[in-house]
């Protein structure tokens, strides 16, 4: 299987699929080609139809289709664990949009059929590859501020219409949708934390839809504490990054580029600026050594989503390992569903 070419098929043919998967997909094709959409509908109106690719609404015929390798599920997150489990079970390697499933059990029951069926399943956690994530952890590896001992994370919004008038929700709210990443990107960094708090509330009133939440994650024998939180009302967005050490702090505003650039169709494919951040966007880093106070500004990480598929295709071509684990996902899952039982 080296150095060959991995298919790729679809299902779900939506924003997910089209703006945050395929373009990352197509920015690779020395290594992956996408075959094939389904969706219950086919329709080319609010996205363009990409050229070469299968689009059916037969989502068997996709499934046994021996020339596919890999299954990415995009379809809505109440649907994420009864698609993962169908293609699972056709004997494909499965990549799932966040989030993962709505329970630690759903997760588990996923990993032991892809073991049992000799291919692999993950989530697909891109923000792995943010610029600001990437450039905090390199800071960090900087040893500039010495003991670290703080780091605050934020994802924020100023959208009192966003989730407005759902209703209380397992997977359709916020940790679910975007602290998901969040706390991905800690666990990657530091491993499951030896303990955890959860403040998560409903801004809209009791009953309703989750809008704000705030982690707090201890690794007691790194002596840090790590904030993950967000909400919808902020009319003034905390930072991206906080970094606090014995020796200084590192803070970032901005976060990464390639959503922003994305949501105004500037793809990764032909355009060499894709993501990338201008001076104004660094972060400001400040810290103390002998030689007194010096502060600096910190040229953001270059990175691309596409970084992801990288990781996957060694998975899948040359058999290295996922690169989002199983236990990863289980530890985020259940920070994710514990926190949410506080709720009404």
């Amino acid at each position: 299987m080296s150095d060959r070419i991995v298919t790729v098929g679809y299902i779900g043919n939506g924003k997910s699929a089209n703006r945050y998967h395929a373009p990352f997909v197509l920015a690779r094709p020395e290594k992956f080609r996408i075959k094939a959409m389904q969706a219950r509908h086919v329709s080319h109106e609010a996205w363009a139809a990409i050229p070469g690719v299968e689009y059916t609404t037969d989502m068997d015929a996709l499934l046994a289709d021996p020339e596919i390798d890999v299954v990415e599920i995009t379809t809505p997150s109440a649907l994420h664990y009864s698609m993962a489990k169908r293609a699972l079970e056709a004997g494909k390697h499965v990549t799932v949009d966040k989030p993962f499933s709505a329970t630690a059990a759903e997760a588990e029951e996923l990993f032991d059929l892809a073991a049992k069926n000799g291919v692999t399943v993950q989530c697909y956690q891109n923000r792995r590859f943010d610029s600001d994530f990437l450039t905090a952890k390199q800071v960090v590896e900087s040893g500039k501020l010495g003991h670290v001992f703080e780091i605050v994370t934020s994802y924020d919004y100023y959208r009192p219409e966003m989730m407005g008038g759902w209703k209380m929700d397992q997977v359709n709210n916020a940790p679910y949708g975007h602290g998901s990443h969040c706390l991905d990107q800690i666990i990657s960094w530091f491993g499951t934390p030896d303990r955890t708090h959860s403040d998560l509330r409903q801004l809209q009133g009791q009953g309703m839809v989750c809008d704000y939440f705030d982690y707090d994650m201890y690794y007691d024998g790194l002596g840090l504490k790590a904030t993950v939180h967000a909400n919808y009302r902020m009319a003034i967005k905390r930072p991206s990054f906080e970094i606090y050490g014995d020796k200084g702090a590192y803070i970032k505003y901005e976060k990464d580029q390639q959503e922003r650039d994305l949501k105004k169709f500037y793809l990764p494919a032909g355009h060499a600026d894709f993501g990338l951040d201008t001076p104004e966007q660094w972060g400001t880093l400040r810290y103390y050594d002998e030689d007194g106070m010096h502060e600096e500004r910190v040229p953001s990480v270059r990175s691309t989503y596409s970084q992801w598929y990288d990781a996957l295709y060694e998975t899948v071509a040359h058999g290295a390992p996922q690169l989002v684990t199983p236990e990863e996902t289980l530890a985020q899952m259940h920070i994710l569903e514990d926190g949410l039982k506080q709720l009404a």
